[in-house]
């Protein structure tokens, strides 16, 4: 025995040697570009398809291709079906109907009909699957080319398109809801360029009866050639791009009535100078609510509809405001008093919910229900006696995200979720309890169980930290004051590693400053991407601030860029630079500036604006001047060309081309269909026109991001330029 235990013991030792050897490795192990766009491991992997069950709170989740289902009250969890039996019982589903389909290589993604059983897709059929009785059964058959695929859990009945035409399958019967031959009319697919919250293009009625689909008819807008290399004759595949202050395509909304298979259009202002978004059924079916925007983007309508006619009944709210209005969501109906709902609004500067009735012709909203100085992120849900709204906001600072609930008729709210970060949340079905979702700078992935009072019950799942061994930049967040004197910027600095004391160190800022991005957050790794992280590992400062016009911090903050996109934001970034010309262990003759898209115009408009600051910058996908980029967005903070020729030719980088200093590397996708390849060809011509060097790079077949494998190349190309020249 005591042999045996000395040989044990240098088993032990020897295991202990070699864990310390490998500990001491992973931790001297730094980033590399390749790990960043290739390795999985190095990023948190969410729970897939985490949801509620039914009114007895059971949870289901996907993990390592089995269906995992839980429960609030009990820390157990059970693997209830693989996929191994999933794809037999498929099989002899079908085995009548005379169909193949290939064996699921991962579960899919399910939605519950009931306590015991969920439907999904696989391929070209519509399932179900019942826990009972351990049987699968065929509900729908559709096309196979189909895509946009939105199916009905009530009636089973799935609406697909195919190019541009709509489709609805009911028991393998296939319905065209178009007939269309012009190409360029296009049924059930985004509009509007996937503003004002748009991201699809059909919508289902609550039990099925109607579904609302968009026909965006793009016959006026000008083609837009992009041109395609590939082949031995390259050639122009034409997309619709309308350009800011052009003509712009016209949306209706139809609606099919799945009972009858008739179809009617809503009855909106027959116009392309408007856009039609948020659309919300009543809960009952009754009526179909539309929010209708003028062209300006500052007058806002909230109207009501007939699906059976098409009729405009009313309009409910109306909404006004001198720059901008960006309606982003619907209304929230309340469960128990369904003439009742919440509608979020900015209208006192910042996002908040508004309780309204449908019975009352005013127009005004019942009660304001949260007020503050803050942004309402998302509506959640009620809770089960319907007394509180459940939701996520940035209350407490403007980097994080919360779970709160109100109470409908006092306002009083509390916090819900206690840990630091960025929260969402879903609700149960009982309405008594929450998944809580959230990140924070050291977390990254975590799902506990709360009750709708903030109770913590249990925690579901936390993903460890991938990148724990390896050692990366410190990190700072603070804040400085805007140009107006007044404001406060965030800022993020990423410091070196293994600083040297009384070493001064290269700079590199990354910027977007653009609206709807808040680079910087309370969530993982606070907002950086492990590519700055890797700058930092490689010897630079990498600092990024938040100026303003960006995202969640109010109108008055977000609307300062009115008119003039890239003055304001040049000034708050500037007074970035003061900081890190005070900072000890800066270089200030070595500062560069990178970012993409906004933050490629951005790097340019830097560089011109303050040329003997910066001594290199890499700009990727970068709009160079406004009036090539799209209605949409573009005229909602720049107005037209036509109304604002003052904005536009003070905005535009084709004119101060000649101030530029620095080393400048531009980069663009040939077949970018956001920020057209045009933008950076007119620039690099005027840099020739002016006799100021700038170097080019074009990634053939890519689009507004280089993904892929090709990732790499472009992390080498950024990273190496700085190397060169700064």
């Amino acid at each position: 025995m005591q042999y045996i235990y000395k040989i044990n013991m240098r088993k032990i030792l020897f295991l202990f040697l070699l864990l310390s050897i490998n500990s001491l490795f992973s931790q001297k192990k730094g980033l590399t570009i390749e790990d960043i766009v290739t390795n999985p491991q190095l990023y948190p992997v969410p729970l897939k398809n985490i949801q509620w069950i039914s009114d007895k709170d059971n949870f289901s989740f996907i993990a390592k291709n089995k269906l995992v289902v839980g429960n609030c009250f009990s820390d157990k969890k059970d693997s209830i079906l693989g996929l191994d039996d999933l794809n037999p019982k498929i099989k002899k589903a079908i085995k009548k109907e005379d169909i193949f389909v290939e064996d699921m290589k991962v579960f899919p993604e399910i939605k519950w009909v009931d306590e015991n059983s969920f439907v999904f897709i696989h391929e070209d059929l519509l399932l179900k699957y019942d826990l009972s009785d351990k049987k699968a059964t065929l509900l729908n058959k559709f096309n196979k080319d189909a895509q946009n695929i939105d199916y009905d859990t009530s009636t089973f009945s799935v609406a697909y398109t195919i190019n541009n035409q709509l489709f609805v399958s009911k028991k393998e019967n296939e319905i065209n809801l178009s007939n269309e031959q012009n190409k360029n009319i296009i049924f059930g697919q985004s509009v509007h360029r996937n503003e004002f919250g748009i991201n699809k293009g059909t919508f289902w009625s609550p039990k099925g009866m109607f579904l609302a689909f968009y026909r965006m008819d793009e016959s006026m807008v000008a083609d837009y050639p992009i041109i395609n290399t590939s082949e031995r004759i390259a050639k122009a595949e034409n997309i619709k791009y309308p350009m800011a202050g052009m003509t712009s395509h016209q949306v209706k909304i139809g609606i099919y009535n799945n009972t009858n298979d008739t179809i009617i259009y809503l009855k909106t202002k027959d116009s392309s100078d408007h856009y039609l978004t948020n659309i919300t059924w009543a809960p009952d079916e009754s009526y179909i609510y539309v929010v209708e925007l003028n062209r300006e983007q500052t007058h806002l309508k909230l109207n009501e509809y007939d699906p059976n006619n098409g009729n405009f009944i009313r309009t409910l709210i109306e909404e006004h405001n001198d720059k901008w209005i960006e309606p982003l969501s619907g209304m929230n109906f309340l469960i128990s008093k369904p003439d009742n709902y919440l509608w979020l609004s900015k209208r006192d500067g910042f996002n908040h919910l508004y309780l309204y009735s449908l019975e009352d012709t005013t127009g005004q909203p019942l009660e304001q229900i949260t007020k503050g100085e803050w942004n309402v992120i998302d509506f959640l849900g009620f809770d089960f006696e319907e007394k509180r709204v459940i939701f996520s906001a940035n209350a407490d600072d403007p980097l994080s995200v919360y779970l709160y609930s109100a109470e409908l008729r006092s306002g009083v709210f509390r916090k819900v979720s206690i840990a630091k970060g960025v929260h969402t949340g879903i609700i149960s079905k009982s309405r008594r309890n929450i998944l809580d979702i959230y990140n924070n700078p050291t977390t990254p992935y975590q799902v506990d169980i709360l009750t709708y009072r903030g109770t913590f019950m249990q925690n579901v799942y936390k993903f460890n930290n991938p990148i724990r061994n390896m050692k990366i930049g410190d990190t700072k967040i603070f804040t400085i004051k805007a140009d107006d004197g007044e404001t406060d910027l965030y800022c993020r600095l990423i410091k070196p590693l293994n600083m040297q004391e009384g070493k001064k160190y290269p700079v590199i800022v990354y910027v977007y400053g653009g609206p709807h991005v808040q680079l910087i957050k309370e969530s993982w790794l606070n907002g950086a991407s492990l590519f700055l992280y890797y700058l930092a590992q490689q010897g630079y400062v990498v600092f990024t601030l938040d100026n303003r016009g960006s995202d969640n911090r109010g109108l008055k903050f977000e609307q300062a860029i009115h008119k003039n996109l890239g003055i304001v934001e040049a000034k708050d970034q500037y007074k970035g630079i003061e900081y890190l010309k005070k900072l000890d262990f800066v270089d200030t003759t070595r500062i560069g500036i990178h970012g993409w898209s906004f933050g490629g115009f951005m790097t340019i408009n830097m560089m011109e604006t303050y040329p003997n600051i910066f001594k290199v910058g890499v700009a990727g996908g970068p709009v160079i001047d406004w009036k090539y980029y799209e209605v949409m967005y573009g005229e909602r903070y720049m107005q037209t060309p036509q109304k604002n020729p003052e904005g536009y030719t003070k905005t535009s980088l084709l004119n101060n081309v000649d101030k530029i200093k620095g080393r400048l590397l531009v980069i663009h996708g040939d077949a970018d269909p956001v920020v057209v390849w045009q933008n950076s060809l007119e620039f690099i011509k005027k840099t020739v026109d002016e006799e100021i060097q700038a170097d080019y790079f074009v990634y053939p077949g890519h689009e507004h991001n280089v993904m892929g494998k090709d990732r790499i190349h472009l992390n080498n190309k950024i990273y190496q330029y700085f190397k060169d020249n700064l």
